[in-house]
């Protein structure tokens, strides 16, 4: 009997124990799956918001145009050495920061053609270390001068001598210069000019009512050294906001050219109503010292410029400075000093192309000369005034090489007729 009760018992307590067991083990599930299923929508979010910014990343690479846009001219060329630095620190920052700098040089890399354009507006290369350049120019001089020798009869008739002069001049000048550029800061560079010249003079007229055939003279100079010349340029001033990149340089010219003075005066063995120079000069004869300062801003999408130098000659000594034939006369020259001021717009049209429009004027004093033995004296006719309009173009041939394309038109009756020049800038 005892037995049997406690086999119920036991039986019982089996068929109750395992529900109970169940009942737990129930909850602890649920509580589990709900725990999972928490974590299984987070995950689903965060991936739906990776989602939705792969698509915008993608949408976004999609409506870029193929071609790049072109880049605004809001940085100088002397950004540019900034731009690098800047890239190439957030290239070795990591996985990612190869791209991201090369973004930052990107945005901050100018236009080619408005470095070119900065090099030749305030005359600072700063293209590359070293830098050679071959210009050739060419110009055209052509002028009248009516002599009237007399009095007029009768308001009407000429009594006395009338004589029409002209001069045409053709001269090339071909120039050799070599840069150095250090730290973007600081430039060296030497010209060294080689002059063609060619010049026909010719005269006629009447004399007392005898009809005089006219007559004309080509004097020719051929390809000689001119006046070498040497510069420095140090770059002060950094483009900003509210400043413009500013350059101060000073150029020393040496008397290695034909001087004029000495030069005879001849007249035509045929007709004496001609006179020309025996030979012409290729240079100044005197040391000359220019300073100057030149001035580039960018206002997108413009680009002013502006420059102004003085040009001091020193007096000097020759032992002949006259003009007349068979004679020598020694003396002391002093050529009048002389300054230019230009300025002027420039505008990129391209990657490769720029084309620029200014204005210059070169006013010079006059000159004064001292026979020996005597006092100085002023040359009434040597001042001048030489007005220039110019229109520029820079084209990016290569990476390393520009061409410089400009044409001078004379403004003023000193100035020549125009002027053509085509230069190669070449970087290295």
């Amino acid at each position: 009997m005892h037995r049997s009760f406690t086999f119920r018992a036991v039986v019982c307590m089996s068929a109750l124990l395992p529900s109970t067991l169940l009942q737990a083990a129930s909850e602890v599930d649920v509580e589990t799956l709900k725990q999972e299923l928490m974590e299984l929508r987070q995950r689903y979010d965060q991936q739906q918001k990776a989602l939705a910014v792969l698509e915008q990343r993608v949408r976004q690479v999609e409506e870029q145009p193929a071609v790049p846009a072109p880049k605004r001219l809001v940085k100088s060329p002397a950004d540019l050495k900034r731009g690098q630095t800047v890239a190439q620190s957030g290239g070795a920052a990591g996985g990612t920061g190869s791209s991201y700098g090369q973004s930052l040089k990107d945005d901050s890399e100018p236009a080619q053609s408005v470095t070119n354009l900065y090099d030749e507006a305030s005359g600072f290369f700063g293209g590359g270390k070293f830098s050679v350049e071959t210009g050739i120019t060419y110009s055209r001089y052509d002028t009248r001068q009516l002599t009237l020798n007399g009095f007029l009869a009768l308001d009407s008739i000429l009594l006395g001598n009338l004589n029409l002069d002209r001069i045409k001049a053709d001269n090339w000048t071909l120039d050799l210069t070599a840069r150095y550029n250090l730290d973007n800061r600081w430039q060296f560079d030497v010209n060294v000019p080689v002059v063609y010249r060619e010049s026909t003079y010719q005269s006629g007229g009447a004399n007392g009512g005898d009809a005089s055939a006219a007559s004309d003279k080509t004097v020719t100079r051929d390809p000689t050294i001119g006046d070498v010349n040497v510069g420095v340029a140090y770059k002060f001033l950094d483009e900003s906001p509210n400043t413009p990149d500013a350059v101060f340089s000073v150029r020393v010219k040496a008397p290695t050219g034909k001087d004029p003075f000495g030069i005879k005066l001849v007249t035509d063995g045929q007709n004496n109503n001609i006179i020309y120079p025996e030979s012409l000069p290729t240079g100044n004869g005197v040391w000359s010292i220019t300073p100057g300062i030149s001035l580039v801003k960018t206002f997108d999408p413009a680009v002013l410029f502006g420059s102004l130098s003085y040009t001091y000659n020193l007096e000097d000594s020759f032992s002949d400075i006259g003009s007349t034939a068979g004679q020598s006369q020694p003396g002391s020259v002093k050529l009048g000093d002389s300054y230019q001021i230009g300025a002027g717009v420039a505008f990129a049209l391209n990657e490769k192309m720029s084309m620029s429009f200014s204005v210059s004027d070169l006013i010079q004093s006059k000159s004064k000369i001292k026979y020996k033995g005597q006092d100085w004296q002023t040359l009434t006719t040597s001042d001048a005034n030489a007005g220039y309009f110019n229109v520029g173009m820079t084209i990016a041939a290569t990476d390393n090489l520009t061409i410089v394309p400009n044409l001078s038109i004379g403004l003023t009756e000193d100035a020549p007729d125009f002027t053509f020049s085509l230069k190669f800038p070449y970087y290295f």
